[in-house]
């Protein structure tokens, strides 16, 4: 299974890629790596943490392994079908939102972190503000 590694403030996440559920949008990721971005808090959606990729050109991206509700350790590539592009990490229960209301992101990836590591991550950014991140694939 192929993967992506995450790198925020010194520590290293791990996330396996969902190529089969969502094969158009692993791709399309792919193509962004590697990026070095910031990540911040979610202002709607929950207990998540965010990228904004609204500058990158992405291809067009069909609806796949699409979804609102996200658990601990989801990553979505949201294209931006009704707002910016971006790549949502859902560190507990989380609702993607934004001020035009729900938004459904394809489900790309899925961290191998504990609960604790994710909370420790979403408090970081909460209290903290941003943090710069790389994102890029293994192997």
């Amino acid at each position: 299974m192929s993967q992506i590694e995450l790198r925020v403030d010194g520590q290293r996440y791990v996330a396996d890629l969902l190529e089969e559920a969502a094969p158009e949008s692993v791709a399309a990721l792919r193509e962004i790596l590697p990026l070095e971005s910031d990540l911040m808090h979610v202002r709607w959606s929950g207990h998540a943490t965010w990228i904004n990729i609204d500058e990158i050109e992405l291809p067009e991206i069909p609806r796949e392994n699409h979804t609102v509700y996200r658990s601990r350790g989801d990553i979505l590539l949201y294209p931006g079908y009704r707002n910016d592009q971006e790549i949502l990490i859902a560190c507990g229960p989380t609702c993607f939102k934004s001020p035009a209301g729900e938004l459904a992101g394809n489900h790309v990836a899925k961290l191998r972190t504990s609960d604790r590591e994710l909370r420790r991550l979403e408090d970081k950014t909460l209290e903290d503000g941003m943090f710069p991140i790389r994102v890029e694939e293994t192997g």
